[in-house]
């Protein structure tokens, strides 16, 4: 069915509807009162012909005007009210219209004997065959309807609410019919507002509110909460949460050309989110997670994840640290949610967090259960780094582990969720090897190469959000790089002074070299009094000016008011005045104390302060 349409005065019932329903397979059909569900029945039976819309048969076209219309085609329903008459037993129901003579008279025996093989095969039980239907249980009855339509021979049943009015033992029976019917390779076409019947025994379900589709979903990787959202219109609210969530926009800044897509499901939004994080010394961290279920719990919880890498990114923690940090995280946020209601745990979301630092080249990486970066080399070639699993967030138990990778100027670091390389029609292995043939060949920027994996894996109708990021590495020249070896004495600062004075110059950024002099003189001193070991100091020119100054200490200083009669205390606060931003970062060898300040604008031959 494509586009069907029906209206009954002023009241539009069915509004572009689409349904497909193929040979031996069992789809269900669930909506609230009033969602339309009846009366596409109704059209498919042939009772409501439609305004509108293109109902096909194998194949081809048919116009379906009176139910003898469906039936010869070998479509049959079995409605709710069921249309048994009371006073006539179960013989007699079946064969009503289409009794069975012999010789000009009626045949009992024979008719007996196929009805009796036909309940037989549907296993239904009835005690008699002579006794009124109006003496049967429900569940009886309910069977009785679905032989009388299968006496034809058909090739799709229809059932309207055939549990509607029955207790769970005798809906057990029905649906173990309707298991039945879809082993002996018959269409079957289940509409229920008992999502957990629903949901056993079909392979698909389609989900109808106030006359439109809001969602189709297979029955194996869908949850009750997913299908609720459909069911209920949250799912256009959870799209709309995950899209208020995720970053609007890349920020600037210039150690990676990065590309990103989010795709959400069609069978509704998932939790799976990516994040670029510009970090201290001009570095750049990459993130990209998955957050288990669908709807909007995973949607808030994804906001509530991202949330929170952005905090531990600011702390400039290592990618194993930051996880751990996650991890625990993620355990406590199960804990609070441990009601009844409060939706999917979120223990089992992977992450993976990478760090780029574009002096160096180095890549720092550590993931959370999630799939492997992939690095696509300036030549074109294609590997999957080797970067140690870790259990998923919120399971505890092992710590994370970060390595590090050297990134090729040019390469382009890709990371993904496994909404991209998984479905059920291929296995995850394969999924990989596509996405490697997808990444391969060299001069595509990152936006080209994300339209090219997309257009090579994503399915027709995906069954779970895709997030793709893809990151071109660049390095910082090496004439925006000075280094200095600073000796731990007092008189090596004026000496440090000068030279930065003369690299500013060379630079063209006089107007900062009183600024400058004034932050390296008092953390240079800070570290020769307090640090012990070698003294590095590093100016960065990036989009702002970085001063570093590494120590192997690893006590962190802290600002502080200084009193009127204190000798000391006023060292950071000057620097904090006189930076725009400042901070510490520690190393395995000890910290780093840093500070960046705005690079003056250069006035243009159109601006009036020329």
């Amino acid at each position: 069915m494509r586009g069907i349409s029906k209206r009954f005065g002023a009241v539009q019932a069915l509004s572009g509807v689409d349904l497909e329903i193929g040979e031996g397979e069992a789809v269900g059909l669930v909506g609230a009162n009033g969602a339309g569900k009846s009366t596409l029945v109704k059209v498919i039976a042939g009772v409501s012909p439609p305004d509108g819309g293109v109902i096909e048969w194998k194949g081809r076209p048919v116009d379906l005007r009176t139910p003898l219309d469906a039936q010869k085609l070998g479509i049959v329903a079995v409605h709710q009210d069921l249309s048994l008459c009371d006073n006539l037993d179960t013989v007699g129901n079946l064969f009503l219209g289409r009794e069975v003579r012999r010789f000009g008279r009626l045949d009992e025996v024979e008719m007996e004997k196929r009805c009796r093989a036909l309940l037989n095969v549907l296993s239904v039980r009835i005690p008699s065959l002579r006794v009124p239907v109006a003496s049967l249980s429900a569940a009886q009855r309910q069977g009785v309807a679905i032989a009388r339509a299968l006496l034809g021979e058909p090739e799709l049943v229809v059932l309207d609410e055939p549990t509607a009015a029955l207790g769970p033992q005798q809906a057990a029976v029905v649906l173990a019919l309707v298991q039945r019917l879809r082993d002996q390779r018959l269409g079957v076409l289940l509409v229920s507002h008992e999502m957990e019947e629903v949901r056993a025994v079909t392979d698909r379900v389609a989900v109808l509110r106030v006359g439109r589709n809001t969602g189709f979903f297979d029955t194996k990787y869908t949850t009750q909460e997913q299908i609720d959202s459909a069911v209920t219109g949250n799912q256009a609210m959870a799209v709309t949460l995950q899209q208020s969530l995720l970053p609007h926009g890349l920020p600037e800044q210039d150690a990676l050309d990065v590309a990103t897509r989010y795709l959400p499901a069609r069978a509704g939004v998932g939790g799976d989110w990516f994040d670029v994080i510009p970090l201290p010394g001009a570095r750049v961290a990459l993130v990209v997670g998955d957050i288990v279920g669908h709807g909007m719990h995973a949607a808030a919880t994804m906001g509530r994840l991202r949330t929170a890498v952005h905090n531990f990114s600011m702390l400039d923690l290592p990618p194993d640290d930051l996880l751990a940090h996650l991890d625990d995280l993620v355990s406590r946020m199960d804990k609070d949610d441990a009601v009844p209601g409060a939706g999917t745990p979120a223990a089992g979301a992977t992450c993976l967090y990478a760090i780029y630092d574009p002096v160096s080249r180095r890549c720092e990486l550590a993931r959370a259960g999630h799939l492997p970066p992939a690095l696509v080399h300036p030549d074109g070639t294609v590997e999957y780094l080797d970067v140690p699993a870790g259990p998923p967030l919120g399971l505890g138990g092992l710590p994370f582990e970060a390595v590090e990778h050297e990134l090729p100027e040019g390469s382009k670091l890709v990371l993904y969720t496994d909404g991209l390389v998984e479905d059920r029609s291929r296995d995850i292995d394969v999924g990989l090897d596509l996405l490697r043939t997808a990444l391969a060949g060299a001069d595509r920027d990152p936006e080209q190469t994300c339209d090219a994996v997309l257009d090579a894996l994503l399915p027709a109708e995906p069954k779970d959000d895709v997030a793709l990021l893809v990151a071109r590495a660049r390095a910082l020249p090496e004439d925006r790089i000075a280094r200095w070896s600073v000796p731990s004495e007092p008189s090596a600062v004026s000496a440090v002074r000068a030279a930065a004075e003369r690299q500013l110059e060379q630079w063209g950024l006089d107007e900062l070299a009183f600024t400058t002099e004034l932050i390296l003189s008092e953390l240079i001193t800070n570290a020769i009094r307090h640090a012990a070991g070698p003294i590095t100091v590093r100016l960065l020119l990036d989009r702002s000016l970085i001063c570093e100054v590494t120590d192997t200490s690893s006590t962190s200083p802290h600002l502080r008011y200084a009193a009127t009669t204190d000798e000391g205390g006023r060292g950071l606060f000057l620097v904090a005045q006189l930076a725009e931003h400042w901070g510490t970062r520690y190393t395995t060898a000890g910290k780093i104390i840093w500070s960046e300040q705005r690079i003056p604008r250069k006035p243009g031959p159109a601006d009036p302060d020329r």
